[in-house]
């Protein structure tokens, strides 16, 4: 494909060369540039990849995009000037890769919560209706059972490149639906910009991030970038800030809530240790759905998924048949089975709405105490450290404090941002840097009837030390325990 093909529709400056010539790859990661490639020198806040230009030379990039004047480069390589590479990334991806996320169904879901468990709700339910679906997001990028050869480089949200690859590996399978998580900082960064979203669905926003976006008002606007890019829009309105995605929308919004009036509205909700029942309300009829994910939460998270596959065209009653054998996602309200008598769950929630719902979701269902073990991330906003703190306090029983990811603060100094919230309350509490020995000090004292909830890691099998990154996983720490 001839560069020029690649850059319809871009202004663009030729400082050197010819945009004539025929490019097999396009890269921005020198290591992996390969033969003939057009290598995109974009900036970022730690690495400016013009540094790297001789590199993909080396490698095979016979030319490069850049932002600024280039000086020692062959004049062999063509040089194509531009104002925002990493804008400009996104359609060079699209139009390399031939548009793939105009040939399928293609969902975005954004929100600081509940973005994994919904995503793999509404994937569970648009497999049972006999489609085959794509997954792009926190956990894993696949295809029905099968993980994609496109390398993952991005915990949630994928560079540009890295996208359009996987749609297209997608749309080579024959993929009818894409359901993918979209970060508020993928949405900044335009790594989703040229994706042809026909659904896009927001879950909730609460404090997270602002070491990046600074405020809670530009994390709002971040998000509301998606549905300036698709045809429908889902909207939580029993969010403090779903009138503002409804009136801020570019699309067409539909709703769905538990408390004010929605378009996909659930009433009578029961909740059990063994799941979730509702009536769903829409347009006036009524319609029981029954899960077996217990926590406030499903009950959202359901809502989305059923409005989210009923916008894709199919009937509620297929839908909520459909729904009722999804299973829990790895490290959302996962359960760990053991003989004790207690309850053990292990959950991603990492920030105060997360850790707010999962405490007072099994907080109505204890018999006795709820026992909290969570910490925060280091590296990244110490303002949520002490509200988390307090949360913990007010709705456990006993919390344990202990580390989750420090990266490169000191553990003990994360652990006292956060009590200085939980002593405000004057529940009890423990800290304890060492997160295996905080998980096994939790079992130690659990007794028959208590729920223990360790909250923050949820599916990651790793820790972040300033030093190391070491193999962790909460899930295989409890089975450890309980085994022995």
């Amino acid at each position: 494909m001839k560069i020029r093909d690649l850059l319809q529709n871009i202004d663009y400056e030729i400082i050197q060369g010819s945009d004539q010539e025929d490019i097999k790859n396009i890269s921005w990661d020198s290591r992996n540039v390969g033969e003939s490639a057009l290598f995109i020198c974009v900036r970022g806040a730690n690495v400016d990849r013009h540094d790297y230009a001789h590199t993909a030379i080396e490698e095979g990039a016979i030319a490069l995009i850049v932002e600024k004047e280039m000086s020692s480069i062959p004049k062999n390589i063509a040089l194509i000037k531009v104002k925002d590479s990493k804008a400009v990334m996104a359609t060079l991806a699209s139009e390399f890769y031939e548009k793939p996320s105009k040939k399928f169904n293609l969902i975005g879901i954004t929100g600081t919560n509940g973005k994994t468990s919904t995503s793999y709700f509404i994937t569970e339910v648009l497999e049972s209706l006999g489609r085959t679906v794509g997954i792009i997001g926190t956990i894993e990028n696949r295809l029905g059972g099968k993980k994609l050869t496109t390398e993952k480089k991005n915990p949630t949200t994928p560079d540009s490149i890295e996208l359009q690859a996987s749609f297209n590996e997608m749309v080579k399978n024959n993929v009818t639906d894409v359901v993918m998580e979209v970060t508020s900082i993928g949405l900044v960064e335009h790594r989703v910009d040229e994706s042809d979203f026909n659904i896009g669905v927001f879950t909730n926003l609460t404090q997270d991030h602002l070491d990046y976006h600074k405020t809670m008002e530009n994390y709002r606007d971040a998000k509301l970038k998606l549905f300036d890019l698709c045809k429908k829009g889902l909207i939580n309105i029993d969010d403090p800030y779903g009138e503002d995605f409804v009136k801020g929308a570019a699309c067409d919004t539909f709703t769905y809530g538990a408390i004010k009036e929605a378009d996909y509205r659930a009433v009578n909700i029961k909740y059990s240790l063994d799941g979730v029942d509702f009536t769903l309300v829409h347009e006036g009829r009524e319609y029981p759905v029954a899960l077996s994910i217990p926590g406030k939460f499903t009950v959202y998270n359901a809502l989305a998924a059923i409005g989210t596959c009923h916008l894709s065209g199919f009937a509620l009653e297929d839908i909520i048949r459909a729904i009722k054998s999804v299973k829990t996602v790895r490290g959302r309200f996962e359960s760990v089975p053991n003989d004790k008598g207690y309850l053990v769950v292990v959950d991603y929630a990492h920030t105060p709405d997360g850790l707010e719902n999962i405490l007072s979701s099994v907080k109505e269902l204890a018999e006795k105490r709820v026992i909290s073990v969570f910490g925060c991330g280091g590296d990244r906003d110490r303002t949520k450290r002490p509200i988390m703190g307090e949360i913990s306090g007010r709705l456990a029983d006993l919390s344990i404090i202990t580390s989750d990811n420090p990266r490169t603060e000191d553990p003990d100094r994360i652990l006292e941002d956060i009590t200085a919230g939980i002593i405000k309350t004057g529940s009890k509490f423990i800290t304890e840097v060492d997160r295996r020995k905080a998980i096994h000090m939790a079992l130690d004292t659990a007794e028959k009837g208590d729920i223990i909830v360790i909250a923050g890691k949820g599916h990651e099998t790793y820790q972040i030390f300033k030093d190391k990154t070491i193999h962790f996983d909460d899930v295989e720490v409890v089975k450890e325990y309980i085994n022995k």
